[in-house]
């Protein structure tokens, strides 16, 4: 007797690993029987696979018929998304608001926000606010984790920078560096000793390649740049005088260890929770378990190593201008914060490009190359779930900046506003980003003005001004 998979399938089994196992079995078992008492023995199996999990020779049949099938396996998104409050809605392009209706329908999902800034990600759009209940998304946090503003104030008068331009610019050039690009002798920090590298496997191989790149900024649209704060408010948090000051002010997150935690990360979470394909990458890990924990205790690092990337910025740069800080402001984004909602509920809320403006919270939300950012006070508005926007956002991709606008155009636009710029490309013109007073506009209930940061010498990733112009 030789029975083969499609006399097995004919019986009623599933195509599949199943059939391998039922014929595996046969070989083992079965050799010596007829084909009518065995047949008997695998319909009997198929029909009731729980009377056979003890088996002798059925088990691994029965145990088999009794996995969950993939369908089974999937978590269902909710009926109906929780509802969530949008600023700037005009400006707002449809991914990203498909990407939040999607978000919303998650069963985890407790509150939400889409800031005016929003723009197509992956998993939670970019200028998503997602709060949870005990469950953390690593692409809720994104790639880039703990991507930060950080801005140094300095008690020097803004026309310094029209009397030193050159000056400020290579003290740019020396201190700071973008993309592969890492100093020959790396500052030592204390986050270089967290004992989590040594504790947590996916961090064990990071500990020397974040020692390299400790003290550099990302590519893309991360930055360093002098430029001018102006302080209106009479009632500041710094104690400083209304008026104009020469201030420095960074933009980065956690480099190669950051992006390499979240992939990480988001990998495992797929495999543990499976969602439909159009939610796949909002994957959560339960905070109740050990791979939940250790994605926030590596998350959390992260964050912290960002921190210390922007602080050794501004430390090489106020010993370039001999002077320190009368104040600093830092606040971070592509984070995940433990808060509670107003019922007193523990939450974890996902800020993707979206920055915390809890009430008294300060921040930065910067504009473009030419446009001013703004510094800000959080009004904590719970429907905004206490956040702001963390920039202007982009209204041009990368790839549609760079195949239509002009290189020439551009650099005349930049010259008009008086900027000095040392690297970057078409894919961070100033065109590429909307209206940053729109943008602050739509979102006058989440924040105060402290006051504006105006850029006047940038730099950022790339050592040739618009590499593309002919």
């Amino acid at each position: 007797m030789e029975l083969k998979g499609k006399d097995i399938i004919a019986l009623g089994y599933a195509e599949g690993a199943v059939v391998g196992i039922v014929l595996k079995t046969i070989e083992t078992h079965y050799s010596d029987k007829g084909q009518a008492e065995v047949e008997k023995a695998l319909i009997t199996v198929l029909n009731n696979p729980d009377d056979y999990l003890e088996d002798e020779k059925l088990s691994t049949i029965a145990k088999e018929l009794l996995k969950p099938t993939i369908e089974e396996l999937i978590i269902p998104l909710k009926e109906d998304k929780v509802p969530y409050n949008t600023y700037g809605i005009e400006g707002i392009e449809q991914g990203a608001i498909d990407q939040m209706e999607i978000a919303m329908r998650l069963p985890v999902a407790k509150h939400g926000a889409l800031m005016a800034d929003a723009h197509q990600g992956y998993g939670l759009p970019i200028g998503g606010v997602l709060a949870t209940e005990n469950a953390v998304i690593p692409y809720g946090v994104g790639v880039d984790i703990g991507c930060r503003m950080c801005m140094s104030i300095y008690d020097i008068p803004a026309e310094f920078i029209n009397t030193n331009t050159e000056q400020l610019k290579k003290m740019l050039k020396n201190n700071t560096q973008f993309g592969r690009a890492t100093f020959k002798k790396p500052r030592e920090h204390e986050i270089l000793s967290n004992p989590l590298f040594d504790e947590i496997a996916v961090l064990k191989n990071l500990k020397e390649r974040a020692y390299r790149q400790i003290g550099t900024s990302g590519g893309g649209n991360h930055f360093v740049e002098f430029g001018i704060a102006e302080i209106t408010d009479l009632n500041n948090e710094f104690g400083i005088k209304p008026g104009k000051y020469l201030s420095l002010l960074s933009h980065s997150g956690s480099r190669g260890l950051g992006a390499t935690i979240a992939n990480h990360y988001t990998k495992l979470a797929r495999e543990l929770c499976k969602l439909p394909d159009e939610a796949k990458h909002l994957a959560w890990l339960d905070l109740a378990t050990e791979a939940g924990q250790e994605y926030w205790l590596a998350m959390t690092l992260a964050g912290d190593y960002a921190s210390a990337c922007h602080h050794q910025i501004h430390e090489r740069i106020a010993i370039g201008l001999r002077t320190t800080p009368i104040a600093i402001v830092e606040n971070h984004h592509n984070f995940a914060w433990k808060e509670k909602d107003e019922q007193g509920n523990d939450l974890i809320v996902h800020r993707k490009g979206a920055t915390p403006a809890g009430k008294g919270v300060l921040g930065i939300i910067p504009g473009s190359m030419t446009a001013p950012g703004f510094i800000v006070r959080g009004k904590g508005e719970t429907l905004s779930v206490n956040s702001a926007s963390h920039g202007a956002g982009r209204t041009m991709s990368r790839t549609r900046a760079k195949n239509t606008l002009d290189a020439n155009m551009v650099n005349e636009h930049l010259a008009e506003k008086g900027i000095e710029l040392i690297g970057s490309g078409l894919d961070e013109a100033p065109q590429a980003y909307k209206d940053i007073h729109q943008v602050m506009d739509a979102q006058i209930d989440l924040v105060d003005v402290v006051g504006t940061f105006l850029p006047k010498v940038v730099r950022m990733c790339g050592d040739e001004k618009f590499k593309e112009v002919d």
